[in-house]
């Protein structure tokens, strides 16, 4: 276990970032902090500044807005990631996509593996990646365990979208961006996403673009 004086840099730059209040701003893809991996927590924050931090990832995802957020994504690379989606959408979007509610959770020190065989395949955004959307395939249902804010333990089966949301929040903290998984045929702006691909499934953009789905 690390000692304190080895956390204290890390810690130092966690008060540095969270000095000026509100949202943090968002690392975009190029920053190494994204691509590097990060730390297993440890205890390189104090329960309070761990709170404080945690606090500032909520708003921040709010603020962007969107539906996880990873601590590399704001420059600080420990194994700690938020997630929260109220799955504003159309029923039928919903249903296809198996796009649930899920309440404000916070991950720490999260990895996941697949259950079962069954992949789906959908577009995605990043926070880190802004303008572009792709389609990535993954797997459909997910076992996560890690811990949560308060050192309790996590081990819990998600599917559909949520399954989707750990997956990529996950892959963050392992240096990696959704697009080192998606199919690279898809890659959209969201100006063509709103105007061409806002059906509930991508199957008219593989019929379209030239790509095939699991």
């Amino acid at each position: 276990m690390a000692s304190p004086r080895d956390h204290a840099p890390l810690a130092e730059r966690v008060e540095e970032l969270l000095g000026p209040g509100g949202p943090l701003p968002i690392v975009a893809a190029g920053d190494p902090v994204l691509r590097r991996g990060t730390e297993p927590y440890d205890g390189q924050l104090t329960p309070a500044l761990l709170a404080r931090f945690v606090e500032a990832l909520r708003v921040t995802m709010h603020a962007a807005p969107g539906v996880g957020l990873a601590a590399p994504q704001v420059g600080v690379p420990l194994r700690i990631a938020v997630i929260e989606d109220p799955a504003p959408v159309p029923a039928e979007v919903a249903a296809a996509r198996g796009r649930v509610p899920q309440p404000f959770r916070v991950l720490v020190n999260p990895a996941y593996q697949p259950v079962g065989t069954a992949r789906a395949a959908f577009f995605e955004g990043c926070l880190s990646v802004p303008g572009w959307q792709a389609v990535v395939a993954r797997h459909a249902e997910v076992r996560l365990r890690g811990q949560d804010e308060n050192g309790r333990a996590l081990d819990e089966v998600f599917a559909g979208w949520p399954a989707r949301i750990v997956q990529h929040e996950t892959d963050h903290l392992d240096g990696m961006l959704y697009l080192d998984r998606a199919e690279l045929r898809s890659l959209s702006s969201t100006e063509a996403m709103t105007e061409r691909w806002t059906q509930p499934t991508p199957a008219t953009a593989a019929q379209a673009l030239g790509f095939t789905l699991p």
